[in-house]
């Protein structure tokens, strides 16, 4: 009777919790149709410029489902390092160069197997048949290797979604804490301004996070080995951006969740999203809706600005918009927390 009585009392206080009963059948729909449609996208075609490439072997390469772009030689460096196209093909002389962009292995092994398919179905050809030969290609890479490995390609994303998440996670626990524990009332009730609790506030965590973004990326990058082309420095600006971004969101959630449960409710709503659009998975292949929807997930800023430095070797003037944004959700988050002591103040 006794463990009846604990039974009947559990499920009643988790009935009475509308939140988490709502989180319980929302949250699984919301990311199993999310997975859905991001695993339904289209199949990415690798876009590839063409330079005397024979047309029967342009119609193959097609065929086997690459995207071609006519341009021409001296065109092909510049779009290579803008990330504009992932591969050319070049021949010449009975030569058959291939350069990659470099950046994404599973690109590469794709570029170089769809043109693998596409040159050996010639060797019949007379006037290609020495073209069709293996020995005849060269490969070389703008960014990465040959010896690339998809770790230091998803490096730079897992750097950033494990700064973003654990920010997120410790800073809106610590924040309710300061709520429900009567701190955060007694600052309100104070000659202190709500603007200056959340800078305070923000400041004083941000300190934190300044710590795990060093220890993490020096880690990630001298004990891990993590392909590190660009300047440390710049990783350790866009780390602290995403991981600001990550706690003024974090205090802005902990105003609408009553104790550290409902906080944790949010992740499958607010974080798992964020793996999505973080560049673990092509945006350009996904329908529409999710290329708008992925506009407003900071760890798509972070994680595009990491890959910039870390694989491509870019610096500030390449990832200047990436921090604009991410300096920009910092700010509106900022902003909508000092609605948000309002908001409290008045209840």
């Amino acid at each position: 009777m006794r463990v009846q009585g604990l039974i009947v009392r559990i499920i009643r206080q988790f009935i009475g919790d509308k939140r988490a009963v709502a989180l319980l059948i929302v949250a699984p729909i919301f990311v199993l149709t999310l997975t859905s449609w991001v695993f339904k996208g289209d199949t990415y075609q690798p876009k590839l410029a063409t330079v005397n490439v024979p047309a029967m072997i342009q119609d193959q390469l097609k065929k086997n489902g690459a995207n071609l772009i006519d341009i021409q030689e001296s065109e092909i460096q510049s779009l290579l390092k803008n990330n504009t196209i992932d591969g050319a093909v070049i021949f010449s002389n009975e030569k058959v160069e291939l350069i990659l962009e470099g950046s994404d292995p599973m690109v590469n092994r794709s570029i170089q197997l769809i043109l693998q398919k596409s040159i050996q179905p010639m060797a019949h050809h007379p006037s290609l048949q020495s073209m069709a030969n293996q020995s005849s290609l060269t490969v070389s890479y703008i960014h990465g290797s040959a010896e690339m490995v998809a770790f230091d390609s998803i490096g730079p994303v897992l750097l950033g979604f494990f700064a973003f998440f654990f920010v997120f996670l410790l800073a809106g626990v610590s924040f309710l804490r300061e709520r429900t524990g009567g701190t955060l009332e007694r600052l309100m009730v104070s000659p202190i301004r709500r603007g200056e609790i959340v800078v305070g506030y923000v400041i004083g965590y941000a300190i934190f996070a300044i710590l795990q973004t060093i220890i993490i990326t020096l880690y990630a990058t001298r004990i891990l080995h993590m392909m590190m082309v660009g300047s440390i420095f710049n990783v350790f600006i866009i780390t602290l951006l995403l991981s600001l971004a990550a706690l003024t969101l974090a205090t802005l959630l902990s105003a609408f969740a009553n104790n550290e449960f409902q906080m944790i409710q949010f992740i499958p709503l607010v974080i798992v999203p964020q793996v999505f659009f973080s560049g673990l998975f092509r945006l350009d292949t996904m329908i529409l809706p999710l290329q708008w929807l992925s506009l407003f997930m900071p760890l798509r800023y972070g994680a595009n600005a990491l890959r910039e430095v870390m694989i491509r070797g870019g610096g500030l003037a390449n990832i200047w918009p990436d921090l604009l944004v991410l300096s920009a959700f910092s700010v509106v988050f900022m902003i909508l927390n000092v609605l948000a002591l309002r908001r409290q103040r008045a209840l």
